[in-house]
């Protein structure tokens, strides 16, 4: 069963951003938090009618408006690029901000309209869902090809490893031979030399 949604309401960089969600916990994940904002006092629940209108309006959807305007939120909100210096925009704000109260006064009121509205927030919920999916698969994919990477190179490091030592050991087998055949040439030519020398003696005395 979809559960009732609730306004909430918070301030990030640039911009004042409030959405309808069934819990703190769900509107801190659709505006992409890293902290508790409720607990530190950077959130609350909005008992705003324009706010709970907006959001309602339009639940699971960030909507936005430029920090310390009195504006209506919007799904896609520009800053401010000017100050209201003879009072024009002031007065404007504040006759469209008068107004807005009376645009929706019983909406959060009308059960039909709350059932659907929760509703409409699980379907962005989900939305939202599949889009996280499909980036968490689209990065381990990433993640395999750069292990397979990984391994090959790996793989061909222990290959030619292997391959040296087994050449190594060869190599030192063949100069343990040679240095074996030098010891026993160097014994033979040690007893013939002796035997040569002996000889030698003989013929001179």
């Amino acid at each position: 069963m979809a559960r009732k949604l609730k306004a909430y309401q918070t301030s990030l960089g640039f911009f004042d951003l409030a959405i309808a969600a069934p819990s703190m916990k769900a509107a801190l994940e659709a505006w992409g938090a890293d902290s508790n904002l409720f607990h530190q006092g950077a959130a609350k629940q909005s008992e705003d009618p324009d706010v709970i209108a907006a959001t309602m309006a339009a639940p699971g959807v960030v909507l936005k408006r430029p920090v310390g305007s009195s504006g209506p939120f919007k799904e896609h909100a520009e800053l401010l690029t000017e100050l209201a210096g003879d009072g024009t925009s002031k007065k404007s704000g504040r006759k469209s901000a008068s107004r807005q109260p009376q645009k929706h006064p019983k909406r959060t009121e009308d059960e039909a309209a709350d059932r659907k509205a929760a509703l409409a927030f699980e379907k962005e919920q989900k939305r939202r869902d599949r889009e996280r999916a499909k980036e968490e698969a689209i990065r381990q994919k990433e993640r395999e090809r750069r292990q397979q990477a990984v391994s090959k190179a790996q793989s061909a490091l222990e290959s030619a490893r292997r391959k040296h030592e087994q050449k190594a050991s060869e190599i030192q087998a063949e100069r343990d031979a040679l240095e074996q055949r030098f010891e026993a040439e160097e014994a033979r030519w040690d007893k013939e030399k002796a035997h040569l020398e002996a000889a030698l003696r003989r013929a001179r005395e």
